[in-house]
Formats: C-alpha cells, structure tokens, sequence
C-alpha cells in the first residue's frame, strides 16, 4: 500500500525534532454544493530544525514515532 503524501504549512517548529503542519482540504459540500475548506493538524518528525514557521512542506506517512507522530518531512516546497 502506497504511504500517503500531503502538503501544508508549517505553524510550530518550537519542539526538538518536530514540527506542526497545517494541512488544508477543500470539497463540495453534499447539500449546500458550496467549497468549505477543513484544516487540520500533523505533528511530522524531522531531524535537522532546517524548517521555519511558514514553509510549505510535503509530509509523508510513516510508523508510529510516538503518541502523536506518525509522519515525516519530506522535502520543503517554498520557503522564507
């Protein structure tokens, strides 16, 4: 099975070895059938503290690192 790849922006890079991703997706609302936009937050292991807040990386699925990290950085898109 293929591991799942996802692009966000990087809100928190204060903890050692880790970093928040927020991730945004859009859909049709089944009712309305106007676009909503739902967000949603990754903890995403790193090794070097190469990110900043405001990048935008690609995160990719990974085994369980801890309680609340199961995703890594892959490489950062834009940056500052």
């Amino acid at each position: 099975m293929p591991k799942r790849v996802l692009q966000g922006v990087v809100v928190s890079d204060k903890n050692a070895k880790t970093v928040v991703v927020d991730v945004e997706r859009r859909f049709i609302h089944p009712v309305m059938g106007k676009t909503v936009r739902r967000s949603k937050k990754y903890h995403a292991h790193v090794e070097t503290g190469e990110y900043k807040v405001g990048d935008i990386v690609r995160i990719q699925e990974t085994r369980p690192i801890s309680k609340l990290k199961c995703w890594e950085v892959i490489e950062r898109v834009t940056g500052k």
